[in-house]
This record gives structure tokens, C-alpha cells and sequence, in this order.
């Protein structure tokens, strides 16, 4: 017989990381969903804002040339988390006691942490998102809940 079923948090993880392959980031990429009742709500991926250049049409990344460590200095990235698109294209009303899953990946393939920044924290309460779930650097699920 086939592959087992997966449970809804796998299958929404795994449609994250489906996403980030749209990510237009030479680091690392990153997909977002926001789910509500096991209905898609919104998907995020990290990349540059609207009409600024993406980092992979470019070929830069000014935080690689500068070597700057994962999260640090944020200020000098053109990109827009994915957590963060995908709470700007949601429907507030439709995101309240959701659940948004994040998976992120090396250029390599590798999995790369993908716990939400503090940034990224404050805006998924904000957004009144009740759980977060995303893989660690490990590929391993973890889970975050805010309490109301």
C-alpha cells in the first residue's frame, strides 16, 4: 500500500515548504500558511516588497556580502517575511484562532530554522493567530501557542 496519510500539521508544513520554493531570497527560503478549521486562509513566502528588485534577479544579497549572521540587521534586507505576506493577504476575520505553519530550507535543501522572529511574534498575536507551527533546524515540528 502507499504512504500513510498524513496528519493536517504535516500536510500543511509540507504545503509551506511547497511554498518557499517561490522565494526569492538567496539565503534561505521560507513559506507561510495560515489555516483556519483545515481551510487554507492565506500563503506567504519570504521576498522582496512589491516593486522593489528581488535578490535573485540581482544575484546580491547585502547581508551575505557583509556576513552577517542570521538574524541580524534586518534593516539592510529588501525581503518580507513569509509569516509577514502571508498575514498582509489574509482576511483578519478568517486568521482569528488560526494556525499559521512555517517551514524554511537552506540553498542546499537542508531545513533551516523557521521559529518566527520577534517581529514576526508580535504581528501573528496581532493577527489574533491562536498556534504557530514550523519546523526546527533539525526538520522536527514545534509548536507555539499564545493564550488570549
Amino acid at each position: 500500500m502507499g504512504n500513510p496519510r498524513p496528519s493536517w500539521d504535516e500536510y500543511f508544513l509540507e504545503l509551506a515548504g511547497l511554498i518557499s520554493r517561490r522565494s526569492t531570497c538567496l539565503r534561505r527560503n521560507y513559506g507561510a500558511v495560515i489555516v483556519k478549521d483545515n481551510i487554507i486562509v492565506s500563503t506567504g513566502y519570504n521576498g522582496a516588497a512589491r516593486g522593489e528588485d528581488n535578490c535573485i534577479d540581482i544575484k546580491k544579497c547585502t547581508r551575505e556580502e557583509r556576513n552577517i549572521p542570521p538574524g541580524e540587521r534586518y534593516e539592510l534586507c529588501v525581503a518580507v517575511h513569509a509569516e509577514q505576506n502571508a498575514i498582509i493577504a489574509g482576511d483578519p476575520v478568517k486568521m482569528q484562532n488560526g494556525t499559521i505553519y512555517v517551514a524554511g530550507y537552506h540553498g542546499n535543501g537542508e531545513p533551516a530554522p523557521s521559529e518566527p522572529c520577534l517581529l514576526c511574534r508580535r504581528m501573528i498575536k496581532n493577527a489574533m493567530i491562536k498556534r504557530v507551527v514550523f519546523l526546527d533546524e533539525n526538520g522536527m515540528k514545534r509548536n507555539i501557542r499564545f493564550e488570549s
